[in-house]
């Protein structure tokens, strides 16, 4: 995929999540932090564990000398 792809994708994606989250204000449905929430209620180690996975993928993508051009 090019770079003009992949922004596309992320416009698509946070516009997608835009009309999702106003069609579930707007028609009194469950929005994504509410969900969250009730997830984490019934699971408590939701949290910590989609930290460890956002943080190893942080550490994938943005560790030093690892990309390209590290030389």
């Amino acid at each position: 995929m090019t770079r003009w792809g992949w922004g596309a994708f992320v416009v698509a994606v946070i516009a997608t999540f835009g009309l999702l989250e106003g069609w579930a204000l707007a028609t009194d449905t469950p929005t994504l932090s509410q969900t969250v929430w009730w997830a984490s209620a019934a699971f408590p180690l939701l949290g910590p564990l989609v930290g460890f996975v956002v943080g190893g993928l942080f550490v994938h993508f943005w560790w030093p000398n690892q990309g390209p051009g590290k030389d």
